[in-house]
């Protein structure tokens, strides 16, 4: 817990999250922060990782410490991945097209999300390195062949497919805020917290335009209008999506195909057998189904389940290095993480998000040398402990 402090930089997640919350309207603060129902699930993606402990060891030689790692086949400087975050154009200037240079200054790899503002092609021109691409299952499959041949002719080399979305969770947080009301009152409020912001007005809603989803311009309706987002993910997302489909998909797409949004060793099975190449233990960042447990909590379970078989990521709540440390040790390949780059992005944009992958880098760094190991290969269950 943060004492009294002079927060004159940032130095840790929670900052750039209080300058996030400073710096966006407030509907576009709560879509990122906010969780579904009653945010309990919410909570516990973050507190069970505070509840595990690692074991310091002394006395080993750490004068040589390395964090690097491969994740999906591609080397990276450590085991993290910048998750699929929607509508990120919104939180910063061409949001995407920042995020992901400084990704790959840092040599981790960025996903770009269906529902990103910035389309496949503008954050191709700006990307030194192939990134990878998130896709939700839309109902016109033509749609979604369209989106991966997209995908595969800029050079996308990892799919993330998420499966946990056949409708959409509750998120009371976008009702209080007047997110997702279109009357009157809905529209002032709105108007009302948009004029506190007069930055975000001028950065993001004058030289940030355009203001569509670029994968799915002539689909998805103005983002501005969220209620008709809304609507459109209510129609076009696809609930009758099953294991056949994952065939299908797997059928096309000639990259790494990774699973986003399980946490049951059963599915975790039937990944594998559909010839998944990872999978993500997620819950959705708590957005989805509130009262499910933790993400980390259930990475051990799916482990042992398929973990000699594919990768096994995980995300949901993961806010430090020492937490990327955690989940290497519970079995983990890598993790993503969503909210610590959207905070930093809205905080200052791409060198915020550079900024933040360096303190991560170095925390995870302090937590190998100070456990007495040098490498991501030989973090193990034995250096933590799980109260």
């Amino acid at each position: 817990m943060m004492g009294r402090t002079l927060n004159i930089l940032p130095a840790a997640t929670l900052d750039y999250r209080r300058l996030a919350e400073k710096r966006l309207p407030r509907f576009l603060f709560d879509y990122i922060d906010g969780g579904a129902n009653d945010e309990i699930t919410l909570a516990n993606n973050v507190g069970d990782f505070r509840k595990i402990r690692i074991r310091q060891r002394v006395l080993k030689d750490v004068s040589n410490i390395d964090t690097s790692t491969v994740l999906a086949g591609e080397p990276a400087a450590m085991p993290v991945i910048l998750a699929p975050v929607g509508m990120a154009g919104l939180y910063a200037r061409r949001g995407e097209v920042q995020t992901v240079r400084a990704a790959n200054a840092k040599n981790v790899p960025f996903t770009l999300s269906t529902v990103g503002i910035c389309p496949l092609d503008e954050v191709r021109s700006a990307a030194s390195k192939p990134f990878w691409f998130q896709l939700y299952m839309i109902r016109d499959r033509g749609t979604v062949r369209n989106l991966l041949e997209r995908a595969m002719g800029v050079g996308c080399t990892t799919l993330v497919f998420t499966v946990d979305l056949p409708v959409a969770g509750m998120r009371h947080r976008d009702t209080r805020n007047g997110m997702l009301d279109n009357s009157l009152r809905g529209k002032l409020g709105k108007a009302w917290q948009l004029g506190t912001r007069p930055g975000w007005i001028y950065d993001v809603g004058i030289r940030g335009k355009p203001h569509s989803f670029g994968n799915l311009a002539d689909l998805v309706p103005d983002p501005t209008d969220l209620k008709a987002y809304r609507t459109w993910i209510d129609a076009q997302f696809d609930a009758s999506v099953t294991w056949k489909d994952i065939e299908w998909l797997r059928g096309i797409w000639k990259g790494k195909l990774i699973l986003k949004g399980m946490q049951e060793p059963d599915d975790a099975l039937a990944a594998a057998e559909v010839g998944a190449d990872g999978l993500v233990v997620s819950n959705h960042g708590a957005r989805q189904l509130d009262s499910m447990n933790s993400s980390i909590s259930k990475l051990p379970g799916v482990v042992a389940a398929v973990g000699e078989r594919m990768e096994v990521y995980v995300d949901g709540g993961v806010r430090s290095g020492l937490d990327v440390f955690k989940a290497i040790a519970l079995g983990a390949t890598g993790v993503m993480i969503g909210r610590p780059w959207a905070w930093a992005l809205a905080a200052g944009g791409e060198a915020a998000i550079a900024a933040l992958l360096t303190t991560f880098k170095k925390e995870l760094e302090v937590a190998l040398a100070l456990s007495g190991v040098t490498t991501i290969g030989q973090i193990c269950p034995v250096l933590i402990d799980s109260i």
